[in-house]
Order: structure tokens, then sequence, then C-alpha cells
């Protein structure tokens, strides 16, 4: 709770597993909780495992590909800046950032809020296609935690427009944000994040192969929001990995997430590869017991959809901001532990 924020921090690195399905929130919870700690103890760990469930409630009631609440103000392009691609910003915190994004498919929360703030508030660019860069990128990328903060920095998902603070412990001065935050936010656009471009977002997919199927077993539909090794384990069945191009031309990832979506699968004993839609499996293979896990991006699918873990099931439904929704979970949370 005291050093999170910092670029230098105490952070789990968790995500990439509970934005792929591996584990859940509610997982996570219970597993410390399991090691003695009281919820007063770990308030602020819980409020960040809090957090995705409560994106993941906005995304099943809201559509997240326009504004939330409003419309972002002062937009001058809809594409991004060079400077933000080439990670040559001269922000040395947010270059670096951006690089190890590129290397690892990481970056911490606060340089996510950073880059969307230099991006959407000094460069003026709309959020849409910049949000999209970024979730091409992460290992831990989850449309809805993406959008709601990219929405929520631009003034979209938010009473106002979020500028870069103080947790970077960089050195660097007399750079173009070495101003008063009142003068940042009426300032021109610098120089050196005039020049914007569209972003070139074509994923990479494996081709399908043979699928062995059995139709006279369930068939378990697992996809990039779902690599849960545990469920329905103990149970016969067709284990299909559903890697589906539509999807991904609208929420494209890069190389790296495809390879790691890839090497999460293979903790599924079993687990075939199929390269197209949803419609198509059924088509070929004529599955008719079919399970899925419920995500808000699971477009056109039938059959029996089943929940996914939440800290706390009963809250659900939109709430305006997060501190009403935690208001509702920590509730439940003091009650029950």
């Amino acid at each position: 709770g005291r050093t999170r924020n910092y670029l230098d921090g105490g952070v789990t690195y968790l995500s990439p597993y509970i934005s792929r399905g591996v584990i859940s929130t509610k997982q996570v919870l219970q597993s410390v909780l399991e090691r003695g700690y009281k919820i007063s103890q770990i308030e602020s760990f819980v409020k960040e495992l809090c957090w995705r469930d409560y994106f993941q409630r906005v995304s099943q009631v809201k559509d997240l590909n326009v504004e939330i609440k409003q419309a972002q103000t002062t937009i001058s392009n809809y594409e991004i800046p060079s400077q933000i691609l080439n990670a040559t910003t001269g922000i040395q915190g947010i270059d670096n950032a951006i690089k190890q994004l590129y290397q690892s498919g990481y970056m911490h929360n606060h340089s996510r809020m950073y880059t969307a703030s230099l991006v959407c508030n000094i460069a003026k660019s709309h959020w849409y296609q910049p949000a999209q860069w970024m979730y091409y990128h992460l290992l831990d990328g989850d449309w809805a935690s993406n959008v709601c903060s990219w929405q929520w920095v631009a003034g979209a998902n938010s009473h106002k427009k979020y500028y870069v603070n103080k947790y970077s412990h960089t050195n660097q001065v007399n750079t173009y944000l070495d101003k008063p935050y009142e003068v940042i936010e009426t300032m021109e656009t610098p120089i050196a994040l005039l020049d914007t471009q569209k972003f070139d977002l074509t994923p990479e997919l494996p081709e399908t192969a043979t699928i062995q199927f059995n139709p006279g077993t369930p068939t378990f539909i697992y996809n990039y929001y779902n690599l849960d090794p545990l469920w329905h384990k103990n149970e016969s069945g067709n284990r299909i990995l559903l890697i589906e191009p539509e999807f991904f031309l609208n929420y494209p990832v890069g190389k790296n997430c495809i390879d790691f979506m890839l090497a999460l699968s293979k903790n599924i004993p079993d687990i075939q590869i199929y390269s197209g839609s949803f419609k198509s499996f059924l088509e070929n293979y004529g599955a008719e017991s079919i399970y899925y896990k419920e995500h808000p991006l699971n477009l056109g699918y039938t059959g029996n959809k089943e929940e996914r873990d939440w800290i706390v099931e009963e809250v659900s439904g939109y709430y305006p901001s997060f501190f009403s929704y935690w208001k509702k979970v920590e509730k439940h949370l003091y009650k029950a532990f």
C-alpha cells in the first residue's frame, strides 16, 4: 500500500495470469487470506483486486468502445504520436516504460496512466487508438481495464482529466512537462508530439490443425480470456482453444501475446486449437453439449454459459465510480472475513 504507486514499488506481477483467466481475483484473495491475513491488513491489495472486478462489471453493462460518461474534449487527432510509438517522447520515465512494454509486455500501472495522460491530454489524441496500441502489447491486456483507464485519464470516464504526477522517481529536468499543473492544462501541444500516425494492429494468428472430436462428450471452449487449467478438470470432453480471427481483428494483440496465450494453454491437458469462428466450429463438428465461461467479448457463443469467479458475486451491475462499488463490496468482505 505504501509503495505500489511508485514505478519501483511493490507489485505482484499476477495480472497476466488473471487477465488470461488462469487464476481469478477470488482465488488470489482466498490464497492470501489462508495465510492468516485480515482484510484490514491488506485492504490496499484487496482494492487492487476489486478494481479488476469493477472494470469487468462495467464491461458487462457498457459499450466500452465509446465514451462511458461524456465525450473527451480538446481532441486534435484520432491517431497516436509517432514519438510514443518510437519511445522518443523526451520524457525518460515514459520512454523507458514504452521500451519495457515492447520488450516484456509489461508496463507499471502508473506508467500506463502517465503515457495515456501524455497522449490524450498533452498531445490531445483521442483515447481509442492509443488504447488499442497499449492493449496490443500488454501480456495482461484486459480490454475493460485498459479502456476504462484510458477513458478515465482522458476525462471520458471521470469528472476531470488526469495529469502526470510524482511517482516516476526520475531526476530529469527542463522538459516540456516541467510546468505547474495549471499551465500544463492549457498549454499547446509540444512540437515533439505533433507528428501522429495510424498504428498497424495486424495480429499474427496460428493456423488451425485437424481436431480430433468426440461428439459423445461435452465440449469445453477456452479462449484468450479463459485459460483456466482447473476448469472442469476431472471431466472427460473435447477441450478447444477457440481463436476467432474476427475477435482478434476487433481486439488485436501482438505476437508476444499470442505466444503467451499458446504457452499457457499447454497447462490444459489434451487441449486442441481451432482457428475460426464459433459458428464455423459448430457447423464443422456439430458440437451440442458446449460449456464456456461468461465474458462480454464472447460474441455469438451459445451453450452452457458459466459465471466467472468474483470476489463478491452479489455485487453486480453498473456503479458510476469504483468508490461506490467498493463500499458495497467492503460490507460483504468485512462481514465474511
